[in-house]
Order: C-alpha cells, then structure tokens, then sequence
C-alpha cells in the first residue's frame, strides 16, 4: 500500500514539472518495481492528491513490464474528489477507470474517514511504501500503525530522496 503526502507538503507543491517532482516519481518508480521483483503483486492507493496518484500510475505504467500487477483503489468516501477542480477530477477518474477493484468505504465525509481508510489499507497488506517527510500528519499516523502491526514500511523522504526502511 502507499501512503504520503498530499501535494502543498511536498516540496514542489503541485508543479509537477519541477524537477524534483521529477526526480521523486523516478525514485518511487525504482522503490515500486523493486517490491515487484521481490513478489509483490497487488497494490493498493488510497487515491488522495499528490502521493496516492503519483503511485497509482506508476504502478498502472509498470503493467505493460508486469502484468500480473494490479492495483486497488482504496476511496475513504464516495465524496472524495467534490472540491477538487476539474483537472484533477479528470484525473482521478481516468485511474480510477483503469483500477482492478475499486473500494469506497463510506457514502460520506466525516472528520476520520481518511484514517478509516489509512487503517483499513493497513489491514490489507504486507508492506507499505511511504512518502514522509518526518512531519506529525496523516502519513506519521498509518506509519505508526504499520510498524505496530509489524509491517515493512519504506519511506522516500520527499525533499531529500534517501530511503529508509522500517
């Protein structure tokens, strides 16, 4: 599963030509086909802006070299994308129509639905892929809750690139 930042903490913000934007998709792309060679098949984003579709579509690009990879669609709520602008929501419904499964959990927003679905991705899989940048947020929450049910978490850090691994 992945789990990261959304776009205002990156370091880029939502430009996504910046070459650091570049760069850290790169990165991810080498983190994402290295848990392919070790077995993994079956990914899971929860589709938020910034971290989730960056995975999300790297992992849709790397079926053409793996096919057997699949991806997961984790929606906290039916509601998500309703203050998003068009482009991005263009966006979002381009992944979510090539997504294997999608999984919305909740008709509606409410305060913790986003941790809902951190939790629930959590629950479904083996690893987790992070894009964290030390900060106290979202991600920090689901890492934690990873390592505490003992699984492998790799984490990019967004400004620097370097790895490390839980």
């Amino acid at each position: 599963m992945f789990t990261g930042h959304r776009p205002h903490k990156l370091p880029f913000g939502y430009n996504e030509d910046d070459k650091r934007c570049t760069a850290l998709k790169r990165r991810l792309t080498c983190l994402i086909r290295q848990k392919i060679l070790s077995g993994v098949s079956r990914f899971l984003s929860g589709m938020a802006l910034g971290t989730d579709c960056f995975a999300a579509e790297i992992v849709l690009s790397l079926r053409n070299e793996f096919p057997e990879v699949s991806l997961v669609a984790v929606i906290p709520c039916a509601t998500q994308s309703s203050k998003w602008n068009k482009r991005q929501i263009s966006r979002y419904s381009a992944l979510l129509r090539q997504c294997d499964k999608v999984i919305v959990l909740q008709d509606e927003y409410t305060y913790d639905c986003m941790q809902k679905r951190n939790r629930y991705m959590v629950e479904q899989s083996d690893c987790v892929i992070a894009v964290w940048n030390g900060t106290s947020s979202g991600t920090s929450k689901t890492i934690t809750y990873a390592v505490n049910k003992s699984l492998p978490v790799t984490i990019l850090h967004p400004d620097t690139l370097s790895v490390q691994i839980l």
